[in-house]
Parts: C-alpha cells; structure tokens; sequence
C-alpha cells in the first residue's frame, strides 16, 4: 500500500508548523520573554532558532522523506545500520509520554473554557488562585479532562493524513490565528497598553546576560519540537518536490510570529494593570483571568476570557496531533496493524500517563526525588530524551548518512539548486554548531552548566 501524502502545499505547511504550534508558544514563550528581558531576549531567540532551529529541522525533514515510512526504519535506513531505529523508537516513547503529560495541562485548558463560558473564571485574585488550586487538587475531574483531550487528539488521527491531520490543520491553523488577532487588538486598546508593547519590540541590550542567552537557546530548540521525531514522521509525508528549505523557514516563521504574537496578546493587557511581566508558569490560569477581570468590563471581559481559553486549547491540539502521529504511524507499519487498532493503542497509553500524572499533583502524589510523576515525566523528556534525539539526529545527518543521499533530499532530487558554498555551511552547521548547541542545552538544562 502506497505511503499517504499530504494533498498540498498549504496542508503541510499548516500541519508541520501546527506541530511546532502549541502551547509552549502561548505559555512557555511570554514566561521565558518576561523573566528575561523582553525584546533583547526575543532578538537573540531568533537568532538562535535561524542558527539551531533551522538546520535542526530540516535534519528530521532528510531523514523522514528519505525514508517515506515511520521513523524507526526511517532513521535505520539513513544510517545504513538497524541500530540508528533506536532512536525513531526513542522518539516515539517521548512523544507518547509528552503527549500524556501535556494533556493534563490541555485538559486544564478545556476545564477553564467550559468555565469560561458558564462565567466561573473571572473574579478576585483569591477567587482565581482557590479555583486553580481546587482543580489541581481534585484527582477526577483533571483526569476526565485529561481523557477528554487524548480522545479529540484520537478523533483526528484516525481520519488519516489527508482526512484528519491536513483537514483539521487547514481548519484550525486559521482559527488560531484569527483569535489571536481579536484578542491582540482588545488588550492593545487599553490605557498604558503601549507599555507592554514597547517591552515586547524596543530592545535593551544591556539585560543580554549568559542566563538569557541559554534561556533563548532552549526556547528557539523546544518551540520547534526538534528531538520527538514529530517532524520526521510528517516529512515522510510530503512529495520529492517539497523544498526543504523553504518550508523550515517558513515553519520557523509561523512558529516565532505565534510565539511574537503570544506576547503581545499577554503583555499589553498585563501592563494595563500593573503587572509585573515575569508572572511566570502561574501567568495563563492566575495572573490573566485578574488581569482581564480588571482591565475589561465585564461583559468584555468575558468574551476575551473564552477566546483567550479556546485559543489554549487548539493551540495545544495543534501540537499533539503530531506526537500521536509518531506511534500511530510507527506501531501500524512495524506491527501491521490497521491505523485504527494502532492508534487505539497510543491513545490508551496517552490516558494511562495522563490520569497518573493527573493524580500525582493531587491526592496521590506519586514520583522520584521530591518531584510529582508530572514533574519527573517532563525532566525525563525536556532534559534527556528530546536533546538527545535532536543530538543523534544531526550526527547521523552530518556524519553518518550518505552526503550524497543528503544532497539528493535537499535539492529535492535535483529539482532545486545548492550552491557549494552554501551546503558547506549546512554541513557544518550540523555537524558542528547544531550538536554543541544541543550539547550544551542538556548540560544547562540539567545544572551541570551553569552562568
């Protein structure tokens, strides 16, 4: 049976980047700016994501559609050895346990919506944090959200690549994009909204410390998903003629204008009011509701609390469409499973992840070292798995794999031209700069690094 293509060129770009879309730019993004000095900041996240993200991503790219199959064989296959499978199988086991934790916070996000629009959101600060510690506190209802959020990931999945993922990504890439957009002109239009603007856009090249260069490295390396294999399980679905190239950039553009965006969505209404922009992790469910409760009236400010929750939803189903994928794909092609069967599996996985995680941050906090099973599942991926697998990507594209075979993906078998000098630079981007950027991002991420 022939490997599924996506139909067009604006499904794949809308699907990869809805991949690298997700919550880590709505949330992760204006926490990261705000406690590190805004604009100067997002200058050199940029400038990270242009020299790390770039050719990151379009290592995965090589591999997947170099492959045309699920990332296991894909990566044995560049490798030329069976061994290199380990780490498409790595892959998979990281994004599956991603997406488990991740959809405790997603459910959240679907909690506060349907609270959102019965009017429970709003209110007093300790209103808001009694609320907030009430919902992590209970163990059932985040678990039934939990659930609830795996199954609208599943309900995509099994539609396959055309009917499900680039149907649903040419759906909800413009919503996202539209609700943005309304929620940024409503916190723009309000008294001193010009602060937050200005924090975002006028760079201070003074608070450029060695702390915010590794923040904004880590930030240009995760908001790109590299390291899941996410990335190369789509590239197996795209045609010979897809321009590597091109579409990375394009991808990395869309994934730093929603994150942009993101901030000036949340700065400016927080500016209104008086808030300091380093809120941190508590910003999106404590620090926004009081903002927009005091910045608003309340009949707007219920509109913008619906929106604003709605957008956190989809921009994490956004995102964990591509970590199903993974062992969807994976487990259907190497068990010979039907895609139904194989993604019935994963989700069942995902909900077992999910309710523990859910319940070790309540009633039953269950973990290692002193850390919920939450906690202990994210620093098992962010600070091992996921540079690891970015790491041994770019290994094996820059040493490992045939330089003629890379040429052959980057060209798109010789559809478009490389000048020489500018594959030189590819090369040594990753097989230099791109392993020790990774490398020294496990060593901070980690505290063996340290500014």
């Amino acid at each position: 049976m022939a490997k599924a293509k996506f139909a067009s060129r604006i499904g794949l770009i809308l699907a990869t980047a809805g991949s690298a879309v997700g919550l880590g730019n709505i949330w992760r993004f204006p926490t990261t700016t705000g406690q590190n000095g805004g604009a100067a900041f997002i200058l050199v996240y940029i400038f990270f994501t242009l020299l790390l993200g770039l050719p990151g991503m379009m290592s995965e790219f090589i591999v997947g559609r170099n492959g045309g199959c699920n990332p296991m064989r894909a990566y044995a296959k560049a490798g030329r050895r069976k061994a290199w499978g380990t780490v498409g199988i790595m892959g998979m086991v990281c994004a599956i346990i991603i997406l488990g934790f991740y959809s405790v916070v997603a459910g959240w996000c679907i909690y506060y919506l349907l609270q959102a629009m019965t009017g429970n959101v709003l209110g007093t600060s300790a209103e808001i944090e009694q609320r907030f510690g009430r919902l992590v506190g209970n163990w059932w209802i985040p678990s039934l959200m939990s659930v609830l959020f795996v199954l609208l990931t599943h309900s995509v999945i099994i539609r396959g690549v055309q009917g499900g993922i680039e149907k649903a990504s040419k759906l909800m890439m413009p919503v996202l994009f539209v609700l943005l957009i309304v929620i940024i002109c409503a916190s723009c239009s309000l008294p001193n909204a010009w602060q937050g603007v200005e924090f975002l856009f006028k760079p201070d090249f003074s608070k450029i410390t060695g702390k915010v260069a590794f923040e904004a490295l880590g930030q240009a390396f995760f908001s790109i998903s590299l390291g899941t294999a996410c990335l190369c399980t789509y590239a197996a679905y795209f045609n010979k003629q897809t321009n590597l190239l091109r579409s990375s950039a394009q991808i990395a553009g869309i994934d730093c204008g929603v994150a942009i965006m993101a901030g000036l969505m949340i700065f400016p209404a927080a500016f209104s009011v008086g808030v300091q922009p380093d809120a941190g992790p508590n910003l999106i469910f404590l620090t926004l509701p009081s903002v927009f409760t005091q910045a608003f009236p309340p009949a707007v400010a219920y509109v913008v609390a619906v929106l604003f929750f709605a957008l956190l939803t989809l921009a994490a189903l956004t995102s964990t469409i591509s970590m199903h994928e993974i062992g969807t794909s994976l487990l259907s092609e190497e068990l010979r499973l039907s895609r139904r069967t194989a993604a019935w599996i994963v989700t069942a996985v995902c909900c077992l992840i999910g309710m523990l995680s859910a319940l070790s941050m309540g009633p039953v906090p269950m973990g290692l070292f002193g850390k919920t099973l939450f906690d202990n599942f994210d620093a098992l991926t962010s600070n091992i798995l996921l540079p690891l697998g970015a790491f041994t990507t770019t290994l094996l594209v820059g040493w490992a794999m045939p330089k003629r075979t890379v040429i052959r993906q980057l060209t798109s078998h010789g559809h478009y031209r490389w000048r020489v000098a500018a594959l030189n630079v590819f090369y040594i981007l990753v097989r230099f700069v791109c392993p020790m950027g990774i490398a020294t991002i496990f060593l901070y991420q980690t505290g063996l690094l340290s500014v």
